[in-house]
């Protein structure tokens, strides 16, 4: 009798392993075309489409980010003035520095 049930056993395994893998059997080939869509189906696809585009007029437009905006001041110098050099002094001149 445990013969028999180690045999029903592994039979049990096997089928229960075997199912998922009999399911996938209509996967479509390489080179197979697709089915011909009914009516039906293609105005539900242009509907989605169109609901889609639709969607997509009501999202607002974004506005540039600043990431580093939290870190600085708001007391900074605006970045035209940030990026003009520092005003350089005057050399003496060899004349000036005898007197």
């Amino acid at each position: 009798m445990k013969i028999l049930g180690g045999i029903l056993g592994a039979m049990v395994v096997v089928a229960l392993l075997a199912g998922p893998a009999w399911a996938q059997t209509s996967v479509p080939r390489y080179g197979e075309t697709d089915n011909a869509k009914t009516p039906s189906e293609i105005a539900a696809e242009k509907e989605a489409e169109k609901a889609y585009k639709r969607s997509l007029g009501n999202i607002p437009e974004q506005k540039g980010t600043d990431p580093w905006g939290t870190m600085r001041s708001d007391s900074a110098p605006p970045k035209a003035a940030a990026k003009a050099p520092p005003a350089k002094p005057k050399a003496k001149s060899a004349d000036g520095a005898a007197k």
